[in-house]
């Protein structure tokens, strides 16, 4: 492995992905991703009592399907970097508990797909594992208890206010397999002072910006030189300024660009408002619907740029802004 540049990583063996998993609940069943899940679940509870139990039911079902993907079995995994949106962590750990998998606990907001999975490579190129996973998840239900308000309080949501997804996204990292990591990049915190918990896409858009423009810079690349540039999860108000803050800088990315939270769900047809958020979000867009289309080779090069809003609900409580992180993986076949 070696640095390219100030902040980019080139994975000199390059790992792979041996295999995924994506789980949603009841609304994501309903969105246009719906067939690129590999399993989804009417029951939002998931047959248990709590809806964080839920939620780590969600991460425990996600690597089962990607260790059954990846022909592996829980003993074949060296090290498993999790995460999610709850205090300490609390759906990775108890709901990866029987796994019994080296654990290394990981918290990026909605960054955490990107920063699992870049995690992970550089374990698996450096030799520390011959496999790793990686794997987060989100809860709609979890979510608003925790950050906004109680479901019962039956709060009214602006409309810069964006829909936390109920799922869950994992991916085996090892060798040999179809789609490469070829680089990553950990992102700097930017905190350009957005305060509103209800405008996420403000919040985390300058990092996205920020991650991107020097992820270009260091490989000397261009927007172009990618089939997509994928973000998550800025929703339509933050994708939109990302787009006008690289415009000012030169940057194009229009042609090439989405975002997981606008690809998840029908904003015309579900009540998501600017789209779709969480942990769950991006990561059950990349491992369902983005690697799928790897696979089949609609998509040969792409730059998964996952955001995250590093809040918590003591800073929220004191009056602090939301700073940002946007962690970019390179993925090719």
């Amino acid at each position: 492995m070696k640095r390219i540049g100030a902040q980019t990583l080139e994975f000199t063996a390059p790992p792979s992905i041996l295999g995924h998993g994506a789980v949603g609940g009841r609304k994501e069943s309903q969105g246009p991703l719906a067939a690129d899940f590999h399993q989804t679940f009417d029951d939002t509870r998931l047959q248990t009592d709590s809806w964080e139990k839920a939620e780590a039911q969600l991460q425990k079902e996600a690597v089962s399907v990607a260790l059954g993907n990846a022909g592996c079995a829980a003993g074949d995994i060296q090290m498993i970097f999790a995460g999610d949106l709850l205090n300490q962590c609390i759906s990775s750990t108890f709901g990866l508990l029987e796994y019994q998998i080296p654990f290394l606990g990981q918290y990026g907001a909605c960054s955490t797909m990107a920063q699992t999975l870049l995690m992970a490579g550089i374990m698996v190129d450096s030799g520390a594992a011959d496999r790793a996973a990686a794997v987060t998840s989100s809860h709609f239900c979890s979510a608003e208890r925790q950050f906004r308000t109680p479901l019962e309080y039956g709060a009214q949501r602006t409309p810069t206010a964006q829909w936390t997804a109920t799922a869950s996204g994992c991916a085996i990292v090892g060798h040999r397999g179809r789609v490469r990591l070829l680089h990553g990049l950990a992102g700097k915190v930017v905190d350009l002072g957005v305060k509103d918990p209800a405008n996420m896409g403000a919040a985390m858009a300058p990092a996205a910006a920020d991650s991107i423009c020097r992820f270009l810079e260091d490989t000397g690349t261009r927007p172009s030189d990618y089939d997509g540039i994928f973000t998550g999860d800025l929703g339509q108000v933050g994708s939109t300024l990302l787009l006008d803050m690289l415009r000012d800088n030169g940057l194009d990315i229009s042609s090439v660009h989405n975002d997981c939270g606008l690809m998840l769900f029908d904003r015309e047809k579900q009540d998501v408002h600017a789209g779709g958020s969480g942990c769950g979000c991006s990561a059950s867009v990349l491992c369902g619907h983005l690697l799928n289309r790897m696979e089949r080779g609609e998509l040969r090069s792409i730059l998964f740029c996952a955001t995250g809003a590093l809040m918590s609900t003591t800073s929220q409580q004191q009056g602090e802004a939301i700073p940002g992180v946007c962690h970019i993986v390179h993925l090719a076949v």
